[in-house]
């Protein structure tokens, strides 16, 4: 399957940068990687990606913050995300709301999970 849907993937984590990465281009997305929350502002905002995924704990902007500033741009405020962060952490409904994220995945999580999820996500509504 071939998509032209653009997933930014974002953690600091090199291995699971490229697992992810991997994982989402075998099954046909074009997919952009940063190691930072400021390297993924900017190219979310020259990008516009259909989904960010991205790790909560990351140097310069955690993943929180990044999606917030998102959310305060009019180009990037429709971008969906879906968090990966560490057990025992998680979000209120209003935060995830206020932030776009749609959903938490917990580490350890396998491609497959992530890949699922995302297909949820981005799966075109049926006619």
């Amino acid at each position: 399957m071939q998509s032209n849907q653009k997933i930014l993937v974002v953690d600091d984590e090199v291995h699971i940068l490229h697992v992810v990465s991997l994982k989402l281009r075998n099954a046909g997305y074009q997919v952009l990687t940063a190691q930072d929350g400021r390297e993924a502002y900017e190219l979310a905002q020259v990008e516009l990606p259909d989904l960010l995924i991205t790790d909560y704990q990351m140097p310069y902007l955690s993943g929180f913050e990044l999606c917030q500033r998102l959310k305060q741009l009019p180009a990037t405020r429709g971008i969906p995300a879906v968090m990966l962060t560490a057990r025992g952490f998680s979000l209120d409904h209003s935060s995830m709301e206020a932030t776009g994220i749609i959903k938490c995945l917990f580490k350890p999580f396998s491609p497959r999970q992530v890949l699922a999820v995302v297909e949820e996500i981005l799966a075109p509504l049926p006619v």
